[in-house]
């Protein structure tokens, strides 16, 4: 899945720098298109790729992504700590699910947010 998102991004002109993740989400690092807004980028992702995987095998027939996505900036000086935990993504999650950890995000940054409306 990886490889086919990195390949659906260079196609819209991205620069992909690093993908990874667990089963129940993925990180992309990579540069936006200048022709492109982030929700179309995303939009354009996730359905090509969800259109490859419903193809790939009938046990994916059911996948979709959730309907969200959440995107931010990375200021240089900061790549390589997020190239770092994207890496260690197996064994951070061991001890905190995801959902745990964006709350937590949101959180430290003063992000307000609704439940409602954060996950499918």
């Amino acid at each position: 899945m990886h490889a086919y998102l990195a390949t659906i991004g260079r196609d819209l002109g991205a620069e992909f720098v690093r993908i990874g993740g667990v089963a129940d989400h993925v990180h992309i690092v990579t540069t936006l298109p200048r022709t492109l807004s982030q929700a179309d980028f995303i939009e354009q992702i996730k359905k090509a790729s969800s259109k490859w995987i419903k193809r790939l095998d009938a046990r994916y027939r059911c996948f979709f992504w959730q309907r969200g996505f959440g995107a931010f900036s990375v200021s240089p000086s900061q790549l390589e700590a997020v190239l770092q935990y994207i890496e260690a993504q197996q064994q951070h999650h061991r001890t905190r699910t995801f959902q745990e950890e964006y709350r937590q995000l949101l959180h430290r940054h003063a992000v307000d947010f609704d439940e409602r409306y954060v996950w499918d």
